[in-house]
């Protein structure tokens, strides 16, 4: 793909991306797309068979900028396993009460909306998921390994409980428009993260 090309498939995943954020999957019309995007509709289709096939392109793009994101936050060579495990986790906090939409996960987003419209897309979705947990995984094991995270028996059953619970607080946060639900995963996964 030329680069005019990959600057114009950008503009539509980028612009796609802010108005999905904001409207959702099913509630973003192509024709609001393509007008915000300024692009006519042949050339959506030079790139995109299909609204589910843009969708699959926007949660891969999605899943590959957060993959680098989770990197850098679980990584992070100077801080200890366990700060790194609880700073994920506030991040996620700041981003799902940023009032910019844009910063709030799509995972957390799209998932109920996609889950029995499009097999690909929540096919996506879950190997992105189970990539993060696996990322969470490792980190509770490092801490255990040094000491900055008490024994825990299964530490890839807690990531993906952890996280799970995160999604749930991020959704009913989102229903009730207060981060209190944030909060109290945030409270419980200290509790259930114990120092070593």
């Amino acid at each position: 793909m030329n680069m005019r090309n990959q600057d114009t498939r950008s503009q539509i995943l980028t612009t796609g991306r802010r108005l999905t954020a904001k409207h959702g999957y099913i509630g973003l019309g192509l024709g609001i797309l393509l007008k915000e995007a300024s692009v006519p509709k042949g050339s959506f289709y030079h790139y995109f068979a299909s609204k589910e096939a843009y969708g699959c392109a926007l949660l891969e793009d999605f899943v590959q900028e957060y993959r680098e994101r989770l990197g850098s936050l679980l990584t992070h060579s100077a801080l200890d396993a366990r700060t790194r495990f609880l700073a994920y986790f506030e991040d996620w906090h700041q981003k799902q009460i940023s009032p910019n939409p844009e910063d709030r996960c799509l995972v957390v987003r799209l998932s109920a909306e996609v889950a029995d419209l499009s097999a690909d897309m929540s096919k996506i979705l879950q190997l992105g998921v189970a990539e993060v947990v696996a990322h969470l995984t490792k980190t509770l094991e490092q801490g255990i390994a040094e000491g900055s995270i008490d024994s825990i028996d299964d530490p890839a059953a807690m990531a993906e409980m952890i996280y799970h619970q995160w999604l749930g607080a991020s959704l009913v946060a989102s229903l009730s428009h207060d981060d209190a639900p944030l909060r109290s995963a945030m409270k419980a996964t200290k509790r259930l993260i114990p120092p070593g």
